[in-house]
């Protein structure tokens, strides 16, 4: 987990040059700088962005993250509490874990999804959110936290409490 945590800062440093790069290893968004969570130990997330403030600071400042996976990342939501330079669109299921009610004040845009969403409707929902989201707050950078769980048939992100 160390190093797909590096990876996420090398492929952080990596987009600014080639305008794109990926970390298949990373996405640790339920760890905060302060603890672990989920099956997160790193917060590989808020240690990029930290990274390209502090060290690229000329060219990022405004980050955007996009999380996708069925679940809250309430870890770099945590990190990044009242913080006006960065903007964080979260698509998860509200029924599951972890529904940190704190972590959720540093949302911008969040849209419930639930297990029973298909392609269609999942990627209908991206699509109207996420131009206005760009066009509002006009980032230097944005992350992308992929996922894996978002997936219609995942047993991971779809309990749901009836």
């Amino acid at each position: 987990m160390l190093f797909a945590t590096q990876g996420s800062i090398d492929a952080s440093c990596i987009a600014l040059e080639k305008k794109w790069a990926i970390n298949v290893g990373g996405g640790y968004h339920h760890a905060s700088g302060n603890s672990g969570g989920g099956f997160c130990v790193y917060a590989d997330i808020t240690l990029a962005i930290r990274h390209l403030r502090k060290y690229h600071g000329d060219k990022v400042q405004r980050v955007m993250i996009v999380d996708l996976d069925a679940h809250q990342g309430n870890g770099h939501e945590r990190d990044f509490l009242d913080d006006e330079q960065t903007f964080i669109v979260d698509f998860y299921n509200h029924y599951i874990y972890p529904n940190d009610v704190e972590a959720k004040r540093a949302i911008s845009v969040d849209i419930s999804i639930a297990s029973r969403d298909d392609d269609e409707g999942y990627l209908g929902k991206l699509k109207k959110v996420m131009p206005e989201a760009l066009n509002t707050f006009k980032p230097d950078f944005v992350l992308y936290n992929a996922g894996t769980d978002c997936l219609k048939n995942d047993p991971l992100g779809s309990r749901e409490i009836v």
